[in-house]
């Protein structure tokens, strides 16, 4: 079983005055934050605002960027050009690279949001535009991919820094993909059910799917989302549910 693992958690997400997620209090659980860089969600006194507590509370920054989609949140699919993502992915980081710099820290990751990291996660072509344009503006930059999907096939392929991504709160299809949020049980919401999931994915070295499927894959970081229903209490829960178990958190 894997003895250490990153916990990591989606956040930045408010805009102007609106106020999405409680991220003060994941910072105190998780281990990377994935900050949004303003197309999805966030805008620069945020993005700011949350960089400066991940410093001070020695979490890695990730790049969080999104479909130019305020409205939707970043969930709804934009068909557009490869090269047009592109730009939109390299600017995004750039934001992102400025704005961790200003708090006294750095961006180590790059992780995409929503829409496009569900269809990046079977479109080879996009993925590979993604991830190329991050690490033509950082090579090193450790990319995080959905586990066992065309993202991680991608980096394998690019030869770049990687790190391989479970969700605690989202049921899987059997090819590793996220079933939609629109279904029954598409989104979990309480560590309970959660947390001993998670631990017997970790032992397996798979993510289980729902109709019980095995695929195995490298599980080096466990994602919470910070925009659902009790957010903070299933991070709490997981995390110590795991430390319970003798697996240590640490950023990958």
């Amino acid at each position: 079983m894997t003895q250490h693992v990153d916990l990591n958690a989606d956040m930045g997400e408010g805009f102007g005055p609106w106020t999405m997620g409680d991220d003060a209090a994941l910072l105190d659980i998780v281990s990377s934050a994935n900050i949004a860089c303003g197309f999805h969600a966030g805008d620069p006194d945020v993005m700011a605002q949350t960089m400066q507590q991940a410093v001070a509370k020695g979490v890695g920054i990730g790049a969080h960027p999104g479909f130019a989609d305020l409205k939707g949140f970043g969930r709804r699919k934009l068909p557009l050009p490869h090269d047009e993502i592109a730009n939109a992915v390299a600017y995004q980081l750039g934001a992102a690279q400025a704005m961790a710099k200003r708090a006294g820290g750095r961006v180590r990751h790059l992780k995409l949001h929503g829409a496009l990291s569900n269809m990046a996660s079977v479109d080879h072509a996009l993925a590979r535009a993604c991830y190329q344009a991050a690490l033509e503006v950082d090579p090193d930059i450790i990319i995080m991919v959905l586990a066992a999907t065309a993202m991680e096939e991608v980096t394998r392929e690019l030869g770049c820094n990687w790190a391989g991504e479970i969700f605690a709160d989202r049921a899987y299809n059997e090819d590793a993909t996220l079933v939609d949020r629109s279904l029954p049980g598409a989104v979990l919401h309480d560590s309970e059910t959660a947390a001993p999931r998670i631990l017997e994915m970790l032992k397996a070295g798979a993510i289980i799917a729902k109709n019980g499927t095995h695929i195995p894959c490298q599980i080096d970081t466990i994602c919470l989302h910070g925009d659902t229903p009790g957010a903070v209490a299933l991070a709490r829960g997981l995390r110590d549910h795991l430390t319970k178990a003798g697996v240590q958190i640490a950023q990958f």
